[in-house]
This record gives C-alpha cells, sequence and structure tokens, in this order.
C-alpha cells in the first residue's frame, strides 16, 4: 500500500513531525482548556498576496502553476504567462475607473478566469467580493449595496439578470461583464482580452505602483458569510490573513507531498471560489508552485471525469464528495451482485485502517495476517476503484466544512487515501485548524494552524486567536463586539481539545436542542453520522422542548434511483410511494440506528419522518455552501414535525 511507505519514509527523511509540536494550557482539574502552536512563517511587514504572480514569473517564469481546459484539452500556463494576464485583466480594471481600495465582485462557479480577475483586482489595488454563482436576486441586492461594489463580473446571462434585477432601484447600478455570453470557452477568453484592450494605454508601472502600496493590514476581500438566519455579514479579510493562512498550511504540509511523491504536486479545484476555503486553496498552490486545475461543479457525475482527465496528487473537498465516491461504489457493486462483497470490504477497510494507523502512530501492533490478506484481496476487488475514482494519483485529500465521518475516513485511509481533516469559517479565513500529516488521528479536526490557538470557553465554545482571524465585520461594529474580545474570535461551535490538543467539534452553541426532560442535545453529531449513510440525503434534527429527539430525512435521488432499480420498481415510481415503502424505511432505520451509536440513550432518535421533497439551494432550504437552514426547514415541515410529535 504505497501511502503507508510514503508516510513511513516521510518521518524518516523530514522534520515534519516537530513541526506540529503544540503548547497545552490545563486548567485546575487537568482539563486541556488551550493549544497554541507556533508559526512557520515569519510574519510579513511588507507586500501583499498580489505580489504572488509576479514573484513566481521572476524566480520560475517557466514553471507551469496552472492547467487551463479547452475544448476538452488541458493547456498548461506558465508562470510569466500567468503574470502577463493578471497584469493586462488590472490595467482593464484601471481603465474601467478602479480606484485603489475600490470593490469588484466576482458571481462565477469555480473556474480559470476567477482565479486571474482575483489577483488582476489585487494587482489593481482593488478588493474582491466573491459571490455565489447561485446568488438570489435578493442576496446580491444586499452584497452589492452594502460592500459599495461598483463593478461585477458575473459569468452567466442568467447571473447577469440576476444582477440587473437586484440592483435595479440602485441610484448608481455597478457596471457588469459577463464572462460567457454564448456557450464557449473562446467566449470567456474575449471577455478577458475586453480587459485587456480596455487597458492598453496604461503603463505597467501603473500596476507595479498600486501593487507596491499594498501591505499586509490592507483589506483583500470581504467575504459575505452564506447566511444560516438574518442578513449575510461581511467578513474583512486583510492580506495578511491570506497570507497567514496559505503560508503556514504550505510550510506544514507541502513539504510531506513534495517528499512522498517524487512528482510535480497538484489538485484540481472544484470547491467554489466564493467560498473561503477554495480562495485560500488558490492563494497557497500558487505559493508553492503546485499545479492547479479548475472544475466548475462538485456534482459528483460532473467531477469524476474531470477528475479522471487531471489526475491531482492530492485533493481538497468537502465530505459529502468522500460520501457520495463511498455510496456509488457500493452501488456499483450492488448493481453487479456484490452489495454483499462491498460492505465486507468496508468493515475490513475500518479494521484495517485502525490497526495499521495504530501501529504508525506506535500504540498497537498492527493488522495480523489474516486482516492483511482480506486487504490485500479487498484492495484487488475495491479499494483501487476508489483510488482510480479519484483520478488514481491522488495519496490526500484535505476535508472541511463539516466533520467527517470516522470510519469514512479509515475506510479510505485503508483504500490509500489519507484523508486530514480541518476546521476553520469565513472569519477565520478558512482553517484554524488542520491534523498534522504524520500525526493523523482520524474522528478530530487536528491541532491549531501554525501560529494559531485554539481555546474551550468555560460553556464549551471554541475561540481562536491568530493570524488567520478576521479584523471585523464590513459595516456592522455591533456583529463585530459581539464575536471579538480580547482578540479571541468566539465561534459559534462547541467543542473539546484532547490530552495531546486535538480539537474536535460537537456542535453549534445556538442549535443545542433542550428536551422537556431537560437533556441537552447537539443535533450536529445526529445529522452528520446520518448524512454519511445511504440512502439518507439532508436530514434535521428536532425535539426542543419535547419529549424526545425525531429527525426530518429526504432521501438523495442518486440513491433513491439505485434503490428503485435493484427492487426492480418501475422508473417513475413516485417518491411520496418511496417514502411509504417499508423497505426504504428500514433501510433508513439502519442509517438512523449508525448514528445513534454516537449517543446516549436520552439523546438518540426515536422516531423520523421521510419528506418527499429535497433541502436545496432552490427551495432556500440550503446554504450555498450545503448547510440546512434549520429556521426555513422547520417552518417549511411544521405539519410534519406536529405529526411526529402526535403519533
Amino acid at each position: 500500500m504505497g501511502v503507508r511507505k510514503d508516510l513511513k519514509r516521510a518521518k524518516r527523511r523530514t522534520d515534519l513531525a516537530g513541526r506540529s509540536k503544540v503548547e497545552l494550557v490545563r486548567d485546575a482539574a487537568g482539563v486541556v482548556r488551550e493549544a497554541r502552536t507556533a508559526r512557520l512563517a515569519p510574519c510579513p511587514t511588507t507586500g501583499s498576496t498580489a505580489d504572488l504572480p509576479f514573484t513566481n514569473a521572476a524566480e520560475a517564469p517557466d514553471t507551469v502553476v496552472l492547467r487551463r481546459r479547452e475544448h476538452g484539452v488541458w493547456h498548461p500556463v506558465t508562470a510569466a504567462a500567468f503574470a502577463r494576464e493578471v497584469t493586462a485583466t488590472a490595467k482593464g480594471l484601471i481603465a474601467a475607473g478602479l480606484e485603489p481600495g475600490g470593490r469588484v465582485a466576482v458571481m462565477s462557479r469555480t473556474r480559470y478566469e476567477w482565479t486571474v480577475l482575483d489577483f488582476a483586482i489585487w494587482a489593481a489595488g482593488g478588493q474582491t467580493v466573491p459571490i455565489y454563482a447561485t446568488s438570489s436576486a435578493e442576496q446580491v441586492e444586499w452584497i452589492v449595496r452594502d460592500s459599495g461594489t461598483r463593478f461585477v463580473i458575473v459569468e452567466t446571462a442568467e447571473n447577469a439578470d440576476t444582477v440587473a434585477t437586484g440592483t435595479a432601484r440602485h441610484p448608481e447600478p455597478p457596471r457588469v461583464w459577463q464572462l460567457t455570453p454564448t456557450s464557449a470557452a473562446a467566449a470567456a477568453r474575449a471577455v478577458i482580452g475586453e480587459l485587456a484592450s480596455l487597458g492598453r494605454d496604461i503603463p505597467d508601472e501603473e500596476v507595479t505602483k498600486r501593487r507596491a502600496a499594498l501591505t499586509p493590514d490592507t483589506v483583500a476581500t470581504v467575504c459575505y458569510t452564506s447566511g444560516t438566519t438574518g442578513k449575510p455579514k461581511g467578513c474583512v479579510l486583510t492580506h495578511g490573513n491570506l497570507y497567514a493562512e496559505a503560508a503556514n498550511t504550505v510550510e506544514l504540509l507541502h513539504p510531506l507531498f513534495k517528499e512522498v511523491t517524487g512528482q510535480i504536486a497538484s489538485t484540481l479545484l472544484f470547491l467554489p471560489l466564493a467560498h473561503i476555503l477554495g480562495r485560500c486553496l488558490q492563494i497557497a498552490c500558487l505559493m508553492a508552485r503546485i499545479e492547479i486545475g479548475h472544475c466548475p461543479s462538485i456534482k459528483p457525475d460532473e467531477l469524476r471525469p474531470a477528475l479522471k482527465e487531471f489526475r491531482p496528487t492530492f485533493l481538497v473537498g468537502v465530505p459529502y464528495l468522500f460520501e457520495k465516491i463511498h455510496d456509488t461504489g457500493r452501488a456499483t457493486a450492488e448493481k453487479i451482485g456484490r452489495g454483499a462483497s462491498f460492505d465486507r470490504a468496508d468493515r475490513i477497510g475500518v479494521r484495517f485502517g485502525e490497526a495499521y494507523l495504530n501501529k504508525f502512530l506506535g500504540v498497537g501492533k498492527g493488522p495480523g495476517p489474516g486482516l492483511y490478506a482480506a486487504w490485500a484481496l479487498y484492495d484487488l476487488l475495491v479499494y483501487r476503484r476508489i483510488r482510480k475514482e479519484l483520478g488514481g494519483r491522488a495519496r490526500y485529500a484535505i476535508s472541511g466544512g463539516s466533520p467527517l465521518d470516522r470510519n469514512l475516513n479509515l475506510f479510505f485511509y485503508a483504500a490509500g487515501i489519507i484523508v486530514y481533516e480541518g476546521y476553520g469559517l469565513t472569519e477565520t479565513t478558512a482553517a484554524a485548524t488542520i491534523v498534522p500529516p504524520l500525526k493523523p488521528r482520524p474522528g478530530t479536526v487536528g491541532l491549531p494552524v501554525p501560529g494559531t490557538a485554539v481555546r474551550i470557553a468555560d460553556d464549551g465554545e471554541v475561540l481562536i486567536k491568530g493570524g488567520v482571524v478576521f479584523g471585523a465585520y464590513w459595516n456592522n461594529p455591533e456583529a463585530t463586539d459581539a464575536v471579538l474580545r480580547d482578540d479571541w474570535f468566539a465561534t459559534g461551535d462547541l467543542g473539546a481539545l484532547d490530552e495531546d490538543g486535538y480539537l474536535t467539534i460537537t456542535g453549534r452553541k445556538k442549535d443545542i436542542l433542550v428536551t422537556s426532560g431537560g437533556k441537552n442535545v447537539s443535533p450536529a453529531v445526529l445529522e452528520d453520522r446520518l448524512r454519511s449513510r445511504p440512502p439518507v440525503g439532508q436530514c434535521l434534527v428536532v425535539g426542543d422542548n419535547r419529549r424526545f429527539v425525531a429527525a426530518l430525512i429526504t432521501l438523495d435521488p442518486d440513491s433513491v434511483a439505485h434503490w428503485i432499480a435493484v427492487r426492480k420498481l418501475p422508473a417513475d415510481t413516485p417518491l411520496s410511494d418511496v417514502v411509504r415503502d417499508p423497505r426504504m424505511r428500514a433501510d433508513v432505520q439502519k442509517a438512523v440506528d449508525y448514528a445513534n451509536e454516537a449517543v446516549s440513550r436520552a439523546e438518540s432518535i426515536r422516531a423520523f419522518a421521510l419528506v418527499a421533497g429535497e433541502f436545496t439551494e432552490d427551495n432556500g432550504l440550503l446554504t450555498p455552501s450545503l448547510k440546512v437552514k434549520r429556521h426555513a426547514v422547520t417552518a417549511a415541515y411544521a405539519a410534519e414535525i406536529e405529526a411526529l410529535y402526535r403519533d
């Protein structure tokens, strides 16, 4: 198993183990209440992230830093070529009237042009305001008005219509450019070309001058939270924030990727660039000169072909991705009559991953001969197919956004993919903690990112301090004061630090349910485990001021189609019939039982309702970052919730 040999070799040859040393603070009872790590990257006093393309062009002009897909072919983009394109685009923005400190919104899916625009806006002295491509006219109206954005670059005609509708009543609607007026990739290039043509008479020195005026304290971007409740808040992040995040994670992780793979590191970027994790990933990759490709979708059917074409050496994703790859593997096996074999491979993988990880960490003997033999068999039958789904070269992945099921993590470890979990928010410039390379601990979200401290407050809330923490919410001092105290950011999440300083997230402070019997229940633990098991799609655990805990559960459409096919039911069987089918309810009960294993009986789900619908962005029940809007779902399904307790 190559990934295990890689880790052994890295452990011998590198000083990575020493990079994750952590300082712990304990309370009077000996419980760890604070963990902090020293920064690995020096804190800059000059410059900005806008310098990255130009530093790369000066130091390694012929190095391929990106790959751009056109007409089914991945074309290399060198550091020198990328810097030239950034300069030309920046000059166009300046010619269009962008002033230093001015804001430009980008409303687009993940694509090469997004990265060009981000660095061009910075090089022109501006600030980027990302907008999710799926945002409504009302959301766009608020973001553009609140941020004072004068320019908006959108991807599609539909996006342009949304901006026009949302800003129609603004005294000065923003100027809008559209990346894809038709549908071809050449059209998108034409818009970048239009900006280059517009800025033809602007001297390069103007871009150099504006870039030189930027400092680590200069605002780089205003990122609006996806807003599960109320209006989104704009997080003001500086170039120093972005540098602290990217430089320290690169120093921590990139030596491992370089040391063990023996090949050029590369990744396919498919997370939305409107989300801070995707943005910081692109910065870190350019900083480390890791090749980047772009894919506009995280939908498995669209992402899998791109992974097989690009063949990245590592990935950064969300638990949904790993869950879908696992579920697709099982569905494929079931179609050819080998569902039971996959289930056994799943169980063997978890046992093998646990045993080998314990051996690597020096706390166990490792797999016995029988377990090794079983693993070798299922590596031929199952695990190698999982690796193939990720392109065949990937050995590492980083997962963030929500907790990844521990057993799923161990399964991927047995399949030759180490998944490092991280935790963070927009306010912490993406990751505030991450599992260190040579000390994996599935089930936790790791140690503080170098240069960061994590503290657990008396009520269990996670507090974060360090260079990654934002400075303010845009135009909202009251909200800022509510979460920033003495430079500590109150995350609103609940968690605990173990004996070695690893953080585990246990729920959201504001989401805690209190049953009528007085039992405090964190729904996140149950919901995360439920979503990790097919055929569950999305779910919501309820029970506040109720006699017991219950759940609303939707079915994953792909799982439903597979379930119908396997049982030889008509392909057009209504979902309303499926949710009433005792066999489907029995399958969902298995997922509920699995979720209940993580909690006490008083906290367990006693009843559930299968609903014939989905929680989506389009119906307003999910945020763009795939978080359930609890209040919206509770209101939409009030009758179903009442029926659970009435029955």
